[in-house]
């Protein structure tokens, strides 16, 4: 039975010194399936994948480049993945993060052929990335790596919504920000302050208040992102965008406190949402009204959106289109005056 590794080392900066290590690793019935070479200061680090051959053990592979001058040799067991080009593996973990940033610790721990990378702080010879910690025990990170999981993240931080400021149609200020885990009491104020018919018309069940266990859920979705608008030290709405598993559509849904409906609020955060989805290569925005409910309609009117509208399992299918992008399948169209 053959096993995969991975390996890397150091060599002598000498012509031939590569070529003499895969011949060894030849003779030994290994065969090399891939190799980079890595930038270090003062020089470079070769990686290699190898599939070793029957009853070889690593104790073998690491004497065999050892012979050939390698040093600080380093092993682990590889994988499929890690017989793709870097640059490949690198645009596939991105597309990964920017789909669902919830998954931007695993494209993070591909990028780095990590053991693992997760919330916290870094302990001594583990790398810290934001609030995320990254741990490798066969290899120490190189600059080149971390400046490649630096620039993941960066990428991910570009998509992740701005803070805005919006005045509402009374010319009351507001700010549009990303909601994050510190606002789970703020949100729960703001569902204590809707009524029963907006939460209704929200979640399409009858409740008095959020449960809690909702809140983290509602702050931090696993697929998508959550703005918030907030007036001086209260939340008064809440929209959220969550891809749908489908490459290009995105649900999105609003929550506007009563006191702010019809002041313009829905429009601003709406427009805001939008915006962030064109940026994210979404082309339509799908939400599920009652058939009585058509706030979110006249509120994509306002805000200059395209809108196609269907019956669809009791409920209004309400298909938007960013700006830019062409609303899909044209059933009707509807237009309106005043919007949340």
């Amino acid at each position: 039975m053959t096993t995969t590794w991975r390996m890397r080392f150091e060599l002598s900066d000498s012509p031939g010194a590569l070529a003499r290590v895969t011949v060894r690793l030849a003779a030994a019935d290994c065969n090399v399936l891939a190799l980079h070479v890595i930038p270090v200061p003062g020089g470079v680090l070769d990686e290699i994948v190898v599939q070793a051959g029957e009853g070889v053990l690593p104790a073998d592979l690491v004497e065999a480049v050892r012979s050939e001058g390698a040093k600080r040799v380093r092993i682990t067991r590889a994988d499929v993945r890690d017989l793709v080009d870097e640059p490949t593996a690198a645009l596939r973990a991105a597309k990964m993060a920017l789909i669902d940033p919830g998954r931007t610790a695993e494209a993070l721990r591909q990028v780095l052929a990590a053991d693992s990378v997760t919330h916290g702080e870094a302990d001594e010879g583990q790398v810290q990335l934001g609030d995320l910690v990254a741990r490798r025990g066969w290899a120490r990170f190189t600059q080149v790596e971390l400046a490649r999981a630096q620039a993941l993240l960066d990428l991910v931080e570009a998509q992740t919504p701005a803070i805005r400021g919006i005045l509402s149609d009374d010319g009351v200020a507001l700010v549009l920000r990303p909601g994050s885990a510190a606002d789970e009491e703020a949100v729960a104020g703001l569902h204590s302050r809707c009524s029963m018919k907006t939460l209704f018309n929200r979640y399409h069940s009858g409740m008095r208040t959020v449960p809690r266990r909702w809140l983290h859920r509602l702050l931090n979705p696993p697929r998508g992102t959550t703005v918030l608008a907030q007036c001086a030290d209260q939340v008064v709405a809440l929209g959220q965008l969550i891809h749908t598993g489908t490459p290009d559509c995105a649900e999105i849904s609003l929550l506007v406190e009563d006191a702010w409906q019809q002041r313009g609020v829905g429009t601003a955060l709406l427009r805001a949402l939008a915006s962030d989805a064109g940026a994210a290569g979404y082309s339509e925005l799908v939400a599920w009204c009652l058939p009585s409910e058509n706030a979110l309609v006249r509120a994509a009117a306002r805000a200059g959106l395209p809108t196609t509208t269907r019956r669809e399992d009791g409920l209004l299918r309400v298909s938007i289109a960013p700006r830019g992008h062409a609303p899909k399948t044209p059933i009707a169209t509807v237009v309106a005056e005043k919007t949340r």
